[in-house]
């Protein structure tokens, strides 16, 4: 790509749109020649930088253009910046999330040029078999950093350089990482080879930025309050002696590290791994303690209101059924009653509170202000903060999407609408939780105020990004003196003076850098693209059958499984369903809250997105949650497809689904009175001939204080009552080589096809109607249902005309002219 001599005039864009600086075009320039890590400090335009590189990949390679955002609001967001700057029709610019239906999504992804999506959305459908990268010839990761453990920036890099017939990849963050290692991992994940920096002492970038005063406020609390925090702590004091005394932990001191903590937890699983029960109890204890820090960490940073509503919420959980014995042990415990009575008769201000207000006050008012953001991690001070500073100020919330117990999310709509209004200066203060800190074109502020420390370097530029890009702005910390609130502030400050250390530095070492992700990145690349010629010894298929279910002569011996079996490494996922799933209690912390989750109700409808024919495993898109439906859609032969299955978690073949559970999740359904797992089994029995239960985990028989007699009964009645062949697995990496081998050897082996409705049995007069109605275009049992309660008997839905049908819950324009085609076409 060659620099102009002036302004920006390239092939897509829009004359004149986008100001020219000369940092972006250098930076657009390397990105475009290969694959590229882009770190530029926030606000300076680093979607431009990527605009260019798409514009310039159409306009030379043709294809299509992938750009993935973590959140909602920052797709749409990047989706309008790009309709506005590119001569591309608008609707050949497409918005992917979750609330596209996923029968529609396909038809949108093969008619759009740009596709601006979340990660989930884009992983779910590769998993599904609804589209492919093969014709994609520019891929942007933005919050690149994210790329790391099981986020799905990992596994769409890993399938694009596999399925790309042209790849390009460009990844773009302010801050990627806290060290050289992080950032290695980075480029190493996304496949990137080179890195580019920019800093403000660039002379490019110097002009744009501005200084940015930051200063840190603190707060003494009340007697009250502290009274609320000691009562607390003298119960996580108690539990923690009983931890000492199983050898997990030296310390009693409540104020003890979170590294602590997660030591102590994998002592504990260690014990559980061994079936030792106080390894259970342990855990469950440890949960409390969990439980407990997060109430006194609400109550010493956040607000008393905060703490009060969350003390609310584990008395609900406390009284629901199933409900955890941490949970019911801590809102009985006579010091935690203590503390919520102290906590519903205080009637003071927290001082955090009226600090917000005398700054806010210096700011809008003395110095002539325009603009405030207050950043809080809590969506229940968030609100607590707009009620209070409503009095003095024009103020509105920006939170996540999410309802949360007691507290409604802002839908897409009402976020885009408060930004846009903020940005017009319609109202004076945005106090926000951390889902406006990513990215968001939040416009530039005369103050940027944290409720409380950022304990992360990421996290802290990420928000004070938000001012100093137009004019000098400052950033205020509050801090509650000898709290947490200290050690967090003094961790956020030094990771980022190393961050900002670990840029510059990263400058210097580029060179360095790419020779390591170079050399490492081909080996990846190879892997990815599946060239790598190593065998491993593959993993044993489990082919027996725990509940002694005789098996048909004519099957095939140990040997023929074993050679079914996958080529290479098993990867073992660990045990999963682990008793101890509270550590990471989250109180209501609104992080993340508007990442895509997992599809809602799917139609059933299937892409084959160009994939070639294979042995097909049909997932049910509620186990997208495990790494299990991944790693199937990775392997050579092997075709997924997700669909909403009304039972069994995966059908391998006509006769053949499966019902997967973690060991605790199998003790879990024997005790659930709302549907237990008597009533599943049940259900897929009536379903296939051959329904198969996997029972995930090596701990089943130390699960929450259960007589192993009793989960040797239930397998019993499983194999005996049911039928039903019952194999245990080490875990997750396990389980997927065992559904391979099934779905292998039934279709390779037996010649059998893959049929959700299965081959078998005498169903009701209602379960005969929804299969009729379900096999129609494929839609699947859930809009099934939806179809026939709506028309009433199975011919109204065969009548019914394309209007009538998509005024069914769940069925879109596409689905509907589906069902017309099939009924009202010819047969040939």
């Amino acid at each position: 790509m060659a620099t102009e001599a002036a302004g920006i005039d390239r092939p897509l864009l829009v004359d004149g749109f986008l100001q020219r600086r000369r940092y972006q075009l250098r930076l657009a320039d390397a990105a475009a020649d290969e694959h590229t890590l882009v770190c530029l400090p926030t606000g300076l335009g680093k979607t431009a930088v990527s605009l260019l590189v798409t514009a310039e990949r159409l306009h030379e390679a043709g294809g299509k253009s992938l750009f993935l955002a973590p959140t909602k609001p920052l797709v749409q967001q990047h989706a309008d910046f790009y309709r506005e700057a590119l001569e591309i029709p608008d609707d050949e610019v497409a918005v992917f999330t979750g609330d596209v239906k996923p029968a529609d999504r396909a038809a949108v992804w093969e008619d759009a040029r740009i596709v601006i999506a979340t990660p989930q959305v884009v992983e779910n459908d590769l998993v599904g078999n609804r589209i492919s990268l093969r014709g994609v010839t520019h891929l942007t990761f933005d919050e690149c950093h994210r790329a790391t453990g099981d986020y799905a920036y990992v596994y769409i890099a890993e399938r694009y350089h596999a399925d790309a017939a042209d790849p390009l990849v460009t990844g773009m963050s302010a801050s990627p990482g806290g060290d050289t290692e992080e950032i290695e991992t980075v480029c190493e994940n996304l496949g990137l080879a080179n890195v580019e920096v920019m800093t403000e002492e660039d002379a490019d970038v110097d002009e744009y930025t501005h200084d940015t005063e930051v200063r840190w406020e603190q707060v003494t609390l009340p007697d009250e309050v502290l009274e609320i925090r000691d009562a607390l702590n003298e119960v996580i004091t108690d539990r923690l002696e009983k931890l000492k005394q199983l050898g997990v932990t030296n310390t009693t001191n409540p104020d003890l590290s979170q590294k602590d903590l997660n030591g102590m937890r994998g002592k504990l699983k260690k014990m559980m791994d061994n079936d030792q029960s106080d390894g259970y109890k342990g855990m469950s204890t440890h949960a409390e303690v969990m439980k407990l820090r997060r109430a006194t960490e609400l109550v010493e940073t956040q607000s008393v209101e905060s703490v009060r509503r969350y003390f609310e919420r584990q008395r609900e959980a406390a009284r629901s059924s199933g409900a955890s014995k941490a949970s019911q042990r801590m809102v009985a415990d006579p010091k935690v009653r203590e503390a919520m009575r102290k906590a519903e008769s205080f009637d003071g201000l927290h001082p955090k509170f009226s600090k917000a207000r005398i700054l806010l006050a210096e700011t809008l008012g003395i110095n002539e202000g325009e603009r405030a953001i207050l950043f809080t991690e809590s969506r229940d001070t968030a609100e607590a903060l707009v009620e209070f500073l409503s009095a003095s100020f024009d103020v509105r919330k920006f939170v996540g999407q999410g309802d949360k117990e007691g507290s409604d999310g802002m839908s897409q709509k009402q976020q885009q609408e408060t930004l846009d209004a903020f940005k017009a200066g319609d109202f004076e203060v945005l106090v926000s939780t951390s889902v406006a800190e990513e990215g968001l074109d939040v416009p530039e502020v005369d103050l940027v105020c944290f409720y409380e420390p950022v304990p992360t370097a990421i996290r802290s530029i990420q928000r004070k990004g938000r001012t100093g890009r137009q004019a000098e702005g400052k950033v205020v910390v509050l801090m509650a003196e000898d709290t947490r609130d200290e050690a967090f502030f003094w961790i956020s400050r030094r990771r980022e003076k190393e961050m900002a250390s670990q840029l510059a530095e990263l400058k210097e070492a580029t060179d360095d850098i790419e020779e390591t992700v170079g050399d490492d990145g081909q080996a990846g690349l190879d892997a990815f693209s599946g060239e790598s010629g190593d065998e491993g010894d593959g993993a044993d298929a489990g082919a027996t059958d725990d509940a002694g279910k005789a098996t048909d002569g004519d099957d095939a011996g140990l040997t023929d499984f074993a050679a079914e079996a996958r080529d290479g490494d098993t990867d073992e996922a660990g045990d999963g369903g682990d008793e101890g799933s509270d550590a990471s209690e989250a109180g209501d912390t609104d992080v993340e809250d508007d990442v895509d989750s997992a599809d809602g109700a799917d139609d059933g409808i299937v892409a084959t997105a160009g994939v070639g024919e294979g042995v097909e495993v049909i997932v049910d898109q509620r186990e997208l949650d495990s790494a299990i439906a991944k790693d199937l859609s990775t392997r050579d032969g092997l075709v997924t497809r997700l669909e909403t299955l009304a039972v069994g978690d995966y059908v391998l073949s006509d006769r053949v689904a499966v019902e997967r559970k973690s060991a605790a999740d199998f003790v879990d359904s024997m005790l659930d009175a709302d549907r237990s797992m008597f009533e599943q089994v049940g259900e897929l029995s009536r379903a296939y001939a051959r329904p198969v239960m996997v029972v995930e985990g090596t701990n089943l028989y130390g699960q929450r204080d259960i007589d192993p007699n009793a989960v040797r009964g239930a397998l019993a009645s499983l194999a005996v009552d049911f039928d039903v062949s019952v194999l245990r697995t080490e875990g997750e990496g396990d389980t997927t080589e065992l559904l391979a081998t099934i779905a292998k050897r039934e279709q390779e082996t037996r010649d059998r096809e893959v049929s959700v409705h299965g081959e078998k049995t005498t169903k009701t007069r209602a379960e005969q109607q929804e299969y009729v109605v379900s096999s129609i275009a494929d839609i699947g049992p859930v809009t099934a249902r939806s179809l026939l309660e709506h028309f009433r008997t199975v011919e109204g839905v065969m009548t019914a005309n394309e209007e009538d049908l998509m005024t069914v819950d769940g069925v879109g324009s596409v689905t509907a002219e589906r069902i017309r085609e099939v009924v009202g076409s010819e047969y040939e």
